[in-house]
């Protein structure tokens, strides 16, 4: 009995660490990589330990930039960080009016106005990025911040799951507010924001993430350079070179473009942990 309480004790932390080696492994091979000269990388065998030439690489990588590319990777971060925050503040903020608006507020056309919102989510992207495009562009909005981010602030999963949260909130605080006077933003501002802290948090986390790690869009509306976002120079770098790749600028740029998302994740988890929980209950 002790034997197999010993095993089902361990297998889990052996299924665990298996997991976490086959994950890390391939972080590894792009420190490593981004380390060492061109030349050392495409020698056989690839070396497995760190080489000497981290900050010349990764300083390189951070204020030149491959050279096909002809931008640095502190622009091209600049310009993800600007969109994955745009669409994540900018979605978190429609989405709450909304939710707010459609179960607080009674209107004729209010769950009409609900299920026109959530059957967009049975849309595919391809089915609406070309239109998309096509308004962009009339509005000469290509190769601009608004252009990478007004389009995607949209989120009808953002509004169903805030609606969800705000049904859990009893009635009676919204008709106790309104007897004491407070206007319905008031009770927006002060009451219920405060109370959807921890769903906030955790939809910012998920939506700061998928800003980051749009491509398509960007792929799409953006040919100057300065605009470029850390995952569409990361393709150019690799398709767009005229010569012989610089794996070790390009395995630097791909771990800086880790960084961002990871810290957001690791400085936010518990709050990103908390709403979760909280709106599963």
């Amino acid at each position: 009995m002790t034997e197999h309480n010993t095993v089902q004790r361990v297998l889990p932390h052996v299924f665990l660490i298996v997991a976490m080696v086959i994950l890390l492994f391939p972080i590894w091979i792009v420190f490593i990589a981004s380390t060492h000269t061109n030349a050392e990388i495409l020698s056989a065998p690839m070396p497995l330990a760190p080489g000497s030439h981290f900050l010349e690489n990764y300083s390189r990588a951070i204020l030149e930039g491959n050279k096909n590319l002809g931008t640095s990777a502190l622009t091209m971060l600049k310009n993800s960080l600007i969109m994955a925050l745009g669409i994540s503040i900018g979605k978190i903020v429609i989405s709450l009016l909304a939710a707010f608006a459609i179960v607080f507020f009674n209107f004729k056309l209010r769950k009409f106005c609900f299920w026109a919102i959530f059957i967009t989510l049975m849309l595919p992207v391809e089915v609406r990025i070309m239109p998309t495009y096509k308004v962009v562009s009339d509005l000469g909005l290509l190769n601009t911040y608004a252009g990478l981010i007004l389009p995607m602030v949209v989120s009808a999963t953002a509004v169903f799951l805030f609606r969800q949260f705000f049904m859990t909130v009893p009635r009676e605080i919204a008709e106790a507010s309104q007897i004491d006077g407070a206007s319905p933003m008031q009770f927006f501002w002060r009451i219920l924001l405060p109370m959807t802290r921890t769903p906030i948090s955790a939809m910012f986390v998920i939506q700061f993430i998928y800003g980051w790690n749009q491509y398509l869009w960007p792929l799409l509306i953006t040919t100057k350079q300065e605009y470029y976002t850390i995952l569409i120079g990361i393709n150019r770098m690799l398709s767009g070179a005229d010569v012989l790749v610089e794996w070790q600028i390009v395995m630097a740029t791909t771990l800086l473009a880790l960084l961002p998302p990871a810290l957001v994740v690791v400085v936010m988890q518990k709050q990103f942990i908390a709403g979760m929980t909280d709106r599963e209950k």
